[in-house]
């Protein structure tokens, strides 16, 4: 008995062993979360080498003698399992002239192979971590290269800046390496492995790996080399890593500069001692800070430590991106130059303090927006031209801030939001959702972020992102990671990370309120908790990683949020989902000849769409669509992050309040012009001038014309534009706006005079009427007008009638309209005429009154015509919901529809653009 329990009792541990993952034997390595990798260099700063300071300063990599590029055509051959893959893809004397040719960087599935798949919370494969239980496509990929002249004393190493998917690297049937992080480097040292003439690069990437699991962010599963390839050469003692940690004394005055410079020595090296020195360099070519450290490099690394002060140094911010160029010179123990790097600094301090975000001691509203790395043609590749287009878009409509959700972004992203000013909150290429996000899950046992033979992995992805982006002065904080859990290894990355860079702060949405986040950063907290967080004297700032889901017609209460997180002491914005849809632009077949954006299921993908109906629509969540045009919401989003906000302080209107919500600039930046419309026609306009330092509000008087209560509409719009160009802002661009009603008339009640000889009769039960060229008919039992026309033509095909339903967007399903406010779809149908009283003709003009009752609703429905005396009709409908309990109203107007050669039309409305 004894004997048969101590064999229950092993057979037990051994079950649970494999449950949990904690077993490896003859295990797949791409389904092996403990080798995630092989070979691969440990993460470093991202920096090019250059032969002179000139060179480097203009961070153009083609200027680098120790730059070869690998981009451009690859032979490629697709296989959609692994068993039929090519299993010796790496042989150099393997035939390859007949696989395809293919484009790298690009994702596979927009060249033409397998199909896109998107996914926002299931994964493909069965969530039992770490396998894969579906058929797993493989791209191959092989490309011959020749190794530049001069590079023969040189350490040369390989450079993939992302691949997606288990890729194995070989290089002249040699295994360099392998890889499954995707969206950082993956380098690899090649030298021992290249040749003198061609050499052969061979790459097998694996679309689904154990790496999938943490890679399950809403967006497209897209595969393969995203990102450049090129070999980098560096001297055999050289420049491997920096820190530069630019800061601001107690006072925001003064720069204070500490950098530490990791010099590495490769095998064969001809020399170990030398200096490094290390510029500051201003915008005008002045260096401002100039120190040199010398170096006897005895062991593999050696770490020099600099420091300085720049008095009155030009400060960072997103408003004002001031940028230093550090210059690091490696020299030689000759003093000779033996190669420069340059790196782009800016001076600039983040703080946390009596529960504010502060940027260079001023609390600091985060007006931002997720972006996913997305274009309709190219996928998940992203060049110069994407990134401008995106950030012109982000600056125009006022926003300051991006989350890089879920992942960090192509490194030239951050030199721009540098260059141009945006904060950055970086993120972990980290999300685990369909195994569970706190609090929405229990077991924690198969989760990978409470595992210990995940731990590894998911340490490895946050350091690769701080290592490769640590310099960058637009990144304000980290994150580490996306709907991921919130096990051991992230309070314990969270200590790690504040000990190593205390110049940001460490944000994590999944730890809630739990220690291991310096920002409480929820995703779509409701009105209830942004309020009562605010109520509550918390000191850590509330700031939303989510917010305002842009999917359908939406964000329509975003100012009321607004309005509280202005009125709030520990409330300071977030991050907008999101910046643009994920479509993909098609094109119909040759003979029609029509553009199309095609999103989820509509990619041929069909059989991977959602297990809920509520997410079919994944991927739609932007404010500006695929194809790049902002969406009505985007507008309203301007409207609402502008820093320039006007109000009306006095009776008439002529004396306005402006306040400057700006953090850093005084409103003498910019132009201002006042304008008055009367019935939307332009009355008068002027300029005036606001001198107006940050954070401050004062009164304006301006002269305005008289606005005499003649029952017209008059309005004064307020406008602020640009003074300046820059590369991502025009000038005379309009940053914000506002409109105050400066009298209590009305264009709807009261009209203008209309002229003409108005005639009309009633024969039965039809009134007919007449005017000049116009005329029409009401059926006066029937409530309706008909055979309305001008000189003959009757342009409308269906008269004017109640509409209560409009077409349901995606939130609408998600609080279930469609089916607690049904009754409202068909509720103009079923109605039958209580009463119709036609009222003697006046100036106005002749008035039908129709009561109608809404038989499925039970109220009353009144429509008037007002017949005017140039034969135009104007239709007024109203309701009286006194006193019932109807569920919610989704639209209150009316539908009309015109013949098809009528395609334009002219109206009096809230706009320019459309309402949301």
């Amino acid at each position: 008995m004894k004997n048969m329990r101590r064999r229950i009792l092993i057979s037990f541990v051994f079950t649970w062993l494999l449950a949990t993952g904690l077993v490896h034997a003859q295990q797949n390595e791409w389904e092996n979360p403990v080798t995630y990798e092989w070979n691969k260099e440990k993460p470093h700063a991202d920096f090019m080498m250059y032969s002179c300071r000139e060179d480097a300063i203009k961070e153009d990599v083609t200027l680098s003698p120790w730059y070869k590029s690998l981009n451009g055509k690859w032979k490629f051959a697709y296989s959609p399992t692994i068993e039929r893959s090519e299993k010796h893809f790496y042989r150099e004397g393997l035939p390859d002239a007949a696989w395809t040719d293919i484009e790298v960087p690009s994702n596979w599935e927009m060249q033409g192979f397998g199909e896109p798949i998107i996914r926002n919370i299931q994964y493909v494969f069965s969530p039992n971590p770490p396998y894969i239980d579906v058929d797993n496509p493989v791209g191959t990929y092989r490309k011959t290269f020749t190794v530049p002249a001069g590079w023969e004393e040189k350490e040369i190493i390989l450079h993939f800046g992302s691949i997606v998917g288990y890729a194995q690297i070989y290089i002249n049937g040699q295994k360099v390496g392998m890889t499954k992080a995707s969206k950082t480097p993956a380098e690899f040292n090649v030298t021992q492995y290249l040749k003198a003439g061609e050499n052969l690069l061979a790459v097998q990437v694996y679309r689904w790996h154990d790496g999938s699991y943490m890679e399950d962010q809403d967006f497209w599963r897209l595969t393969g080399i995203e990102r450049d390839v090129f070999l980098q050469a560096y001297p055999k003692v050289s420049i491997w890593d920096f820190f530069l940690k630019p800061d601001l004394d107690a006072a925001y005055k003064n720069g204070v500069f500490h950098a530490t410079v990791d010099l590495r020595k490769f095998e064969n090296h001809s020399i170990e001692k030398g200096a490094v020195k290390l510029e500051l360099i201003n915008k005008a070519g002045k260096p401002v800070v100039s120190l040199q450290k010398k170096f006897d490099a005895s062991e593999e690394i050696t770490t020099l430590a600099f420091s300085g002060l720049i008095r009155n140094v030009e400060k960072w911010s997103a408003e004002t991106p001031n940028l230093y160029d550090c210059v690091m010179t490696l020299l030689d123990d000759q003093h000779k130059t033996v190669a420069v790097t340059a790196y782009k600094t800016g001076f600039r301090k983040v703080e946390i303090k009596n529960a504010k975000l502060l940027v260079n001691g001023v609390p600091v509203y985060i007006k931002g927006v997720n972006r996913h790395e997305h274009n309709d043609s190219l996928g998940h590749v992203q060049n110069l031209d994407i990134m401008m287009s995106d950030l012109k878009l982000i600056k125009q409509l006022n926003m300051n801030a991006v989350r890089t959700s879920h992942y960090p972004n192509h490194p030239l992203f951050y030199k721009l939001c540098d260059r141009y000013g945006i904060y950055v909150v970086d993120e972990a290429n980290i999300e685990t959702h369909g195994m569970g996000s706190v609090p929405y899950f229990k077991d924690t046992i198969p989760h990978p972020a409470y595992r210990a033979d995940w731990y590894a992995a998911h340490v490895d992805r946050i350091t690769r992102m701080v290592e490769r982006d640590k310099n960058h002065a637009c990144i304000i904080g980290w994150s580490l990671g996306n709907e991921c859990g919130n096990g051991k290894v992230f309070h314990d990355e969270y200590n790690r990370l504040k000990a190593y860079d205390p110049s940001r702060f460490v944000q994590f949405e999944q730890a809630w309120e739990d220690w291991n986040t310096d920002v409480v950063c929820p995703m779509y907290p409701n009105m209830w908790r942004i309020t009562e967080y605010r109520k509550s004297g918390k000191q850590r700032p509330y700031i939303m990683c989510e917010y305002a889901h842009a999917q359908g017609n939406s964000n329509g209460n975003i100012k009321d949020i607004w309005d509280v997180i202005y009125d709030s002491p520990n409330l300071q914005g977030g991050f907008i989902w999101d910046f643009m849809d994920q479509g993909f632009r098609m094109h119909t077949e040759p003979r029609d000849g029509r553009t199309y954006w095609t999103y989820n299921g509509r990619m041929g993908s069909n059989k991977w769409l959602e297990d809920k109906q509520s997410e079919h629509n994944t991927g739609t969540d932007g404010i500006i669509s695929a194809n790049g045009i902002p969406k009505p919401q985007a507008y309203e989003v301007k409207k609402v992050y502008q820093y320039i906000q006007f109000s009306a302080q006095s009776a008439d209107r002529k004396t306005v309040s402006v306040k400057n919500r700006y953090d850093f600039t005084n409103l003498n930046a910019y132009d201002f012009t006042w304008q008055v419309v009367k019935n939307g026609k332009e009355l008068a306009t002027g300029d005036f001038k606001v001198d107006l330092n940050p954070h401050q509000e004062k009164e304006l008087h301006l002269n305005l014309p008289e606005t005499p209560e003649d029952g017209n509409e008059y309005f004064l719009n307020l406008y602020a534009y640009t003074k300046q160009a820059t590369d991502l802002v025009p000038a005379r661009y309009e940053v914000a706006k506002e409109q105050i009603k400066l009298t209590n008339g009305s264009f709807f009640t009261s009209l203008p005079v209309a002229s003409g000889n108005l005639s009309y009769e009633t024969v039965g039960d039809i009134l007919s009427f007449k005017s000049g060229a116009v005329s029409g008919k009401i059926d006066l039992k029937k409530g309706l007008l008909f055979d309305y026309g001008m000189n003959g033509k009757r342009p409308i095909k269906q008269y004017p009638e109640p509409a209560f339903w409009r077409a349901p967007v995606d939130n609408d399903f998600g609080n279930k309209l469609s089916s607690l406010a049904g009754v409202w779809r068909t509720a103009h149908l079923n109605r039958y005429v209580k009463d119709v009283a036609v009222g003697d003709k006046n100036e106005q003009g002749l008035s039908v009154k129709v009561d109608w009752v809404l038989s499925d609703v039970q109220v009353p429905y009144t429509m008037e015509y007002l017949i005017r005396d140039n034969g135009s009709v104007v239709i007024t409908g109203t309701i009286d919901l006194t006193g019932t309990r109807l569920p919610e109203l989704p639209r209150f107007g009316m539908r009309m529809e015109l013949l098809q050669p009528y395609d334009n039309l002219s109206y009096y409305a809230k706009g320019l653009m459309k309402t949301i």
